[in-house]
This record gives C-alpha cells, structure tokens and sequence, in this order.
C-alpha cells in the first residue's frame, strides 16, 4: 500500500482524482521486452521500449494514474528503439 487516506472525521483526505497521478514507480526485472510483449499482447497500451542507462524500459500507466516503468540490463546501444525484430 502506498497511500492510505481518511475517509471521515476532520482529517479526511481522499483525492478528487486519481491518486497516482505525479508517481512513478520504476521495476527492476529481468526482461522488460518480454514483459512489454505480455502487456501489448492483451491490449494494454505500452510505450515502445528504449534504451536509457543501459536498460530496456517501457512505460504503462495503471488505472490509477500510477506510471509504471519496467527496465531490465542491455548491452544494446543507448537511445536505440524497440523495433519488435530486435532479440
């Protein structure tokens, strides 16, 4: 859980919008391509992966604002775009 809110009482701050708005929250994971695969596989709309740091990441935003980034080690070089022939 990442936030908890008051729903009564004088302390009450539960947000108008969504609450993930402004977070991200970055994974760490053995291969993000495979995981950016999975998720456009069932519709979810995934930004094309990009090497940034020496790492593949792809971008998603879950239903509650929440960006999700999923970035795993590559050697391939720096700014190089995910083409779906690559690996």
């Amino acid at each position: 859980m990442l936030q908890e809110f008051w729903k009564e009482g004088r302390h009450r701050n539960v947000p108008e919008g969504n609450v993930g708005i402004g977070v991200s929250i970055n994974f760490i994971c053995r291969d993000a391509l495979m995981i950016y695969r999975e998720l456009t596989s069932r519709g979810v709309d995934a930004s094309r992966p990009f090497v940034g740091n020496g790492m593949w990441v792809t971008q998603v935003s879950d239903p509650d604002g929440y960006n999700l980034f999923f970035e795993s080690p590559t050697d391939v070089p720096e700014e190089t775009v995910f083409s779906g022939d690559l690996l």
